[in-house]
């Protein structure tokens, strides 16, 4: 399936949580996300609820902002759209996806402006 499908009447949404970014030795209860590979564990999770003993590094003031469609493992181009647009305007955007559809994490001070880029596309804002 082609992305543009999915732009016009698609609706995001805006976690109410702020979130970081960390490296940690360990996965965390109750985190959004944990990515392991060979290398490190990430942990997206309400920078509130992370305590700092459990990190190595760690990078705050991250909004998550879900895509509230379905997309199909299939679809074509879908995030390549939302980060170019974005890119365009130099916003920083970490990228996760799931089974059934995406999230983006963009800098707090840039929420705004990433809302605006993506209303361009022509996707609603709704409250979570």
């Amino acid at each position: 399936m082609e992305s543009s499908e999915y732009f016009e009447g698609g609706k995001v949404y805006v976690w109410d949580e702020t979130f970081a970014i960390a490296q940690t030795e360990k996965t965390l209860i109750n985190a959004f996300a944990v990515i392991q590979d060979k290398k490190e564990i990430t942990v997206i999770m309400d920078q509130e609820k992370i305590h700092e003993d459990d990190v190595i590094q760690m990078d705050n003031n991250w909004k998550l902002i879900t895509f509230d469609m379905v997309l199909p493992l299939q679809t074509i181009g879908f995030l390549a759209k939302v980060t170019t647009v974005l890119a365009d305007e130099h916003i920083s955007v970490c990228a996760l996806s799931t089974y059934s559809t995406d999230h983006i994490l963009v800098k707090e001070h840039d929420l705004l402006k990433t809302l605006r880029k993506l209303e361009t596309l022509g996707l609603s804002i709704k409250k979570a």
